[in-house]
């Protein structure tokens, strides 16, 4: 049995209903359909309403009228682009390379010094560590994603962003144990096999793909799974410790997408 608070938050499902398959559909997705959408993984109603109307307000679902005249929502511009760049961490398929590094450094005058903190914890949530104080730092192809975050949230002002490459004196592979929290990374992917990895084998022992269950099980799936991909900044496997379970969460993930994604979309009606 799950655990109230193991219960995915309406706010998040509904972002990830819209990165799955709202944003394919042919217009705005009706209130109607949310609801139905949202009750098929255990949301009411009065909590679609309430989690869409933050999602408005931050700016991330817009008002919009379907063809037919019904009231409906769609993504914005901004709410576009911040699904487009998770796709490329979301759905990666290769195993990450070792392309070097990226360096955020930021200066918050004093008189913005609010600013500070949320520097930092956009950074954190996009997968940098601490190399030193004030020195952020991320894989290089995390650079074009940053970027895009710090100007929709006006922060580019305050940082600088630097490439480059580990020369020591410490071995990276030692570094970047000092740089991230691995130990609590890794509970994070163990705690997604967990809970998924027994929802693949049983769909591994089923011929039929059912579309409602697929879309049931996919989508809670994609719910966990996209958090991870920004808690985990996807080091080079040379630089983890040895039987890493992110290997095998992303594989577990991938797998559920394989066989689950398409049915679950004629649920969806996409």
């Amino acid at each position: 049995m799950i655990n109230v608070s193991d219960q995915p938050a309406p706010r998040s499902l509904i972002v990830t209903l819209y990165g799955a398959y709202g944003r394919f559909a042919p217009g705005p997705v009706p209130v109607a359909e949310l609801i139905r959408l949202l009750a098929a993984v255990g949301v009411d109603a009065p909590s679609v309403r309430s989690s869409v109307s933050r999602l408005k307000r931050r700016g991330l679902l817009l008002p919009a009228r379907t063809a037919q005249g019904a009231a409906g929502y769609e993504l914005s511009p901004e709410a576009r682009q911040l699904l487009d760049d998770g796709d490329r961490r979301i759905y990666a398929t290769a195993p990450p390379v070792d392309e070097g590094w990226v360096l955020a450094v930021f200066s918050v005058p004093e008189s913005e010094r609010q600013k500070r903190h949320v520097l930092r914890s956009r950074l954190a949530g996009l997968g940098f560590g601490t190399a030193a104080p004030g020195v952020w730092i991320a894989p290089a192809r995390l650079y074009e994603e940053t970027r895009h975050t710090l100007e929709r949230l006006r922060l580019d002002a305050y940082v600088d962003f630097f490439r480059g490459e580990h020369l020591g004196f410490t071995p990276t592979a030692e570094a970047v144990g000092r740089w991230w929290d691995l130990a609590a990374v890794a509970k994070e992917h163990e705690a997604f096999l967990d809970r998924h990895a027994p929802v693949l084998h049983a769909w591994e022992r089923r011929a039929d793909t059912p579309p409602q269950e697929a879309y049931h099980d996919y989508l809670l799936a994609l719910d966990s799974w996209r958090h991870l991909p920004y808690t985990d900044p996807g080091l080079p496997a040379h630089l983890l410790p040895e039987n890493w379970p992110g290997i095998r969460s992303a594989a577990v993930f991938r797998a559920l997408h394989e066989r689950l994604r398409d049915a679950g979309a004629e649920f969806a009606g996409v």
